[in-house]
């Protein structure tokens, strides 16, 4: 099996997840900071403290990416450890005062990066909000967009004669998860609310990137969007048109990131509600029905401002919903009908299904729909791996997961779809966000005691499969 030449492929991680150092050179609280700390948050009551001590072991994780020949690296900026803001301020859009013990550990990173041959592709934010900010309203506040754009600013004109390819933000349905009380910063909003937090993250990913395009020459850019990768249940003619309507549904089950047509509630995750503005200038139209009344405001520029043109479409993609034709009346009303999961079937440590397919329709529906070259830019599953007494990581079940996937994608770029890389989540086992560290996802296992890393099977396979550009799949 092959795939395209100069395929990208890379591994990623993200600042919160794997730096550490929380208190460290100025670096100041993140939302993700105080969430983690409150009691009953995160399980085990685990925070991002140390985590992987990424910013004291920098120098040994590139040089494990060296080893294993993996080129390209997708990490993040801590937004927190890079500006600073005064507590006592009062509205308006202010700057920060720049941190530059901060701002020099990203010198480091990529001047190690550069001098092991990796390529950096910088995630300008992965939800490390700093604190401050949510105490002034967080991603409820439009302002949040020109803070947002002062902090590209800082970052492009400081690393943008090295770095040039960006993911604005990292998956914006998460981000508003925090607005839905399970992820930082924990809270509970109207619909109304969550549709206008909706409108300022995209108003926040279109200022970036103007920013991005303004300041860095040959600049490459996109952001990271998330969410069930679903597929038809066959290639049938009509399971592939129910696969389409599921695919384009805004919205869902209330509570839950499944499609439902005439709920009214948003779907938080919808691929069309997030990218149509992006792409192609609006919200798609039946938005204003659905959710009639609470749709945001929308200011003169905003769509202009939201559109900025990209140059990929990134996806992190885990598993999906089995999309088919619909049967009764109520599932052809909205178009099609999903598939319940099989309750006897392969999941991850995470219990999250194992759903190959989830990377091949999918992935050629984003490609045909919106034009762009998709990269993945997160992909992987969580083990329950352990060191064994010979030394050594075993996880025979990553390698399966990770091989069935890059299969499929081969067969959408056989298929025609415009795919050019895929980055492999994580680099690293490290703290999961509300599951702390009960989960890992890593091709390097973390002792979150001692910090010692130990390659597991998986990443001597990845680099036979980066090695063979996936001829060794």
């Amino acid at each position: 099996m092959d795939f395209p030449k100069d395929f990208i492929w890379g591994a990623a991680t993200a600042s919160y997840q794997v730096e550490g150092a929380w208190n460290e050179d100025g670096r100041q609280p993140s939302v993700w900071d105080e969430f983690s700390h409150e009691p009953g948050k995160v399980i085990n009551g685990a925070t991002g403290d140390s985590a992987c001590d990424h910013y004291h072991h920098y120098k040994e994780d590139v040089s494990i990416l060296a080893d294993l020949g993996i080129k390209n690296y997708r990490f993040s900026v801590a937004w927190p450890r890079v500006l600073t803001y005064d507590s006592d301020y009062k509205g308006g859009a202010v700057k920060g005062t720049v941190n530059q013990k901060g701002l020099d550990f990203y010198k480091r990173l990529i001047d190690e990066l550069e001098a092991k041959g990796i390529t950096p592709w910088m995630t300008i934010y992965h939800w490390d909000l700093p604190l401050e900010f949510e105490r002034k309203g967080g991603w409820r506040n439009r302002d949040i967009a020109y803070y947002a754009a002062d902090y590209a600013d800082l970052l492009t004109k400081t690393f943008g004669d090295r770095v040039k390819n960006y993911f604005t933000i990292n998956e914006m349905p998460c981000v508003l998860g925090g607005y839905s009380g399970w992820m930082a910063p924990g809270l509970e909003v109207s619909q109304k609310e969550k549709l206008n937090i909706l409108h300022n993250l995209l108003l926040t990913h279109g200022m970036m990137a103007q920013t991005i395009r303004a300041n860095v020459s040959g600049a490459k850019i996109g952001f990271a969007h998330c969410g069930a990768a679903s597929f038809p249940e066959t290639d049938a003619p009509n399971d592939i048109a129910a696969f389409k309507k599921c695919v384009e549904a805004i919205e869902g089950v209330e509570g839950k990131y499944q499609p439902a047509s005439g709920t009214g509630h948003l779907m938080e995750d919808s691929l069309t509600m997030w990218c149509d503005p992006i792409y192609l200038g609006h919200y798609p139209d039946r938005a204003f029905e659905a959710f009639k009344g609470q749709m945001p405001v929308i200011k003169s520029d905003d769509m202009k401002i939201i559109s900025t043109p990209t140059d990929f479409h990134g996806q992190n993609i885990y598993q999906g919903f089995r999309a088919a034709a619909p049967e009764t009346e109520g599932e052809k009303a909205q178009g099609f009908k999903i598939i319940p999961f099989d309750p006897y079937g392969q999941v991850t440590a995470a219990k999250w299904p194992i759903t190959p397919r989830s990377m091949n329709h999918f992935v050629q529906f984003i490609s045909d729909r919106y034009k762009k070259p998709v990269i993945i830019s997160e992909n992987g599953m969580s083990g329950a791996d352990a060191v064994s007494p010979d030394g050594k990581c075993h996880d025979q079940l990553r390698i399966d997961f990770t091989r069935s996937y890059l299969a499929e994608l081969n067969k959408a770029i056989k298929a025609g779809a415009d795919v050019r890389g895929y980055f492999h989540w994580s680099l690293m086992d490290n703290f999961e966000w509300a599951h702390g560290y009960e989960e890992r996802f890593g091709l390097v296992h973390i002792d979150y005691h001692t910090h010692k890393r130990t390659l597991k099977d998986s990443a001597f396979w990845y680099k036979d499969v980066v090695s063979s550009n996936g001829g060794n799949l």
